[in-house]
């Protein structure tokens, strides 16, 4: 979770909210030993950077998922390390032919 820092505020926001509502987060900041502001902003900067967070690797992995489905269109050719090395394993695997 990020961290809020003690500088001067530089943007202000309002937000008109019902008494329920205020009197939970206030609550909540009591709690938490926070005054009703600090417990604002340190939730929604938490919530905030989940949601960038989540949006990101949902972006990394739709990246991965259509670089993985190019690979699998579109193959390299096998090098002569890799074919030496699958010819290796089969033999290790269903042995050399002959039977005991």
């Amino acid at each position: 979770m990020t961290k809020t820092t003690k500088s001067e505020p530089s943007a202000l926001l309002e937000a008109r909210i019902s008494p329920e509502i205020k009197a939970l987060w206030q609550k909540a900041a009591d709690l938490e030993g926070r005054t009703l502001t600090d417990f604002v902003i340190a939730s929604v900067q938490a919530v905030a950077s989940k949601v960038i967070e989540q949006h990101q690797r949902l972006k990394l992995d739709f990246d991965d998922s259509e670089a993985f489905v190019n690979a699998l269109l579109n193959p390299t050719q096998p090098n002569q390390a890799l074919k030496k090395a699958a010819a290796l394993r089969y033999k290790q695997v269903m042995g050399d032919g002959t039977h005991n």
